[in-house]
């Protein structure tokens, strides 16, 4: 009997390195084949090799043996945050690209990566990812064991650079692709965060003078016995109202919110709500290109990357993040597995504007799909950032007047008692 080396691959695709005996080369081939796996390479061991093997297995039993020297302990390295955000992301796929292009090793530049990023949860994975790629899994493998952090959309694209032998090409597209995003989202909550501060500030204001400063006018007031005029009558009513009530407020407040959240995590709560905007004036038509634009996008870096067009529309659909437009994407991926273009069942849907639609039949007619797809991503794009800046710019003026108005109404209704001094002092 002769000893062989082999490689292989499991029928899962997990490349399989073992030393086995067999009588023959084809005989072993025979037998490993038998098992489902697909042969990549299998070498007779000659005398010398049988006896560096034995010898370092002799080795490896001793050390076992041995007891473990204590390591020093390297200290805990701070991070900056625990979560992974869409720039720890851009910035692994940046460098990894960056390395890769550079003529280093994968696992080396895991290793560098892992050393250097700001998210414990992405430091910790990157580890985890490395030691799986040093043990001969692939990449795309290894960040498939972590869908929290790399979700399909990597792992897809992984699979078609490692296929392709083009990973670097492919992470510097899916790069791209994460700082458009990262532009986008920032763009879409500065216009919302602004008016929102400032309403918060405006409630804010309403519950001081509600708590501390309504209060000690009411004192004043009740000791003169003051005939009130009706404005300050009702705001003193409210004040003492929210002061008294002002925990059962709060906890309510607290308590809708929290239902609420809970309620749009269902499916049904999420598909509810997304109708309800959907059906909002000027609001819902901005919210549904923002859907066509994520999903022109995603299905235009896929398509361009080598994805399969039905696998890309599988990938899709559950990244869009919107349960409408999942639902459209599941029945456009059952006509096009039927022989349909992709245009007709997007039209039948009649979700998708007509512009998107003439262009991606474009797309279709002369081959250019994923070229056209980022057009029409980058035109929905600009328009949603073009409404967000003008509506960030009309709102700022008319929630100063509101909030002006708000402080005004109430610093006239405390001091417009004062103004008859006659009747302060009791007539």
């Amino acid at each position: 009997m002769a000893k062989f080396t082999y490689t292989a691959k499991d029928k899962q695709g997990n490349t399989v390195k073992n030393v086995a005996e067999a009588e023959s080369k084809q005989s072993l081939v025979a037998a490993l084949q038998q098992k489902g796996m697909f042969i990549v390479n299998v070498k007779e061991q000659t005398s010398d090799e049988r006896k560096a093997n034995q010898q370092a297995l002799n080795e490896a039993k001793k050390k076992a043996k041995r007891k473990p020297t204590q390591t020093p302990k390297k200290k805990d390295k701070k991070f900056k945050r625990k979560k992974v955000t869409l720039d720890d992301l851009l910035a692994l796929s940046r460098q990894l690209a960056t390395m890769l292009e550079s003529g280093v090793s994968l696992v080396r530049s895991l290793n560098v990566i892992q050393s250097q990023v700001q998210s414990q949860l992405l430091s910790e994975t990157l580890l985890t990812v490395k030691n799986d790629v040093e043990r001969g899994a692939t990449l795309s493998q290894a960040l498939a064991k972590h869908p929290k952090v790399f979700d399909q959309f990597w792992v897809s694209l992984m699979e078609v650079g490692e296929a392709s032998g083009t990973i670097p090409t492919v992470l510097n597209k899916l790069s791209f692709y994460m700082q458009q995003q990262a532009s986008f989202r920032s763009t879409i909550i500065s216009g919302i965060i602004y008016p929102a501060v400032l309403f918060g500030v405006c409630m804010g204001a309403v519950a001081f003078f509600a708590l501390f400063v309504g209060p000690r006018f009411e004192k004043i007031f009740t000791s003169m016995n003051a005939d009130l005029p009706w404005i300050t009558s009702t705001l003193l009513d409210f004040f003492r109202f929210v002061k008294e009530k002002f925990l059962f407020i709060t906890a309510g407040i607290i308590g809708v919110v929290f239902l609420f959240r809970r309620y749009i995590r269902t499916y049904n709560g999420r598909t509810q709500w997304e109708k309800f905007l959907f059906g909002l004036p000027q609001i819902g038509e901005v919210y549904s290109n923002i859907i066509v634009e994520r999903f022109c996008s995603q299905m235009a870096i896929l398509i361009d990357a080598g994805v399969p067009i039905l696998y890309a529309l599988d990938i899709t659909e559950r990244l869009v993040d919107n349960n409408t437009c999942a639902l459209i994407v599941n029945n456009i991926k059952d006509d096009v597995k039927q022989g349909h273009m992709l245009v007709s069942p997007m039209e039948k849907s009649g979700f998708f504007p007509p512009m998107a639609l003439q262009m991606i039949l474009v797309g279709e007619e002369t081959g250019e799909l994923s070229k056209m797809l980022k057009h029409v991503a980058t035109y929905y794009q600009d328009l949603v950032e073009t409404f967000m800046k003008r509506f960030a710019t009309v709102i700022e003026p008319f929630m100063l007047v509101f909030m002006g108005a708000v402080i005004g109404t109430i610093v006239t209704a405390m001091f417009l008692p004062m103004f008859n001094l006659s009747q302060l002092g009791g007539g």
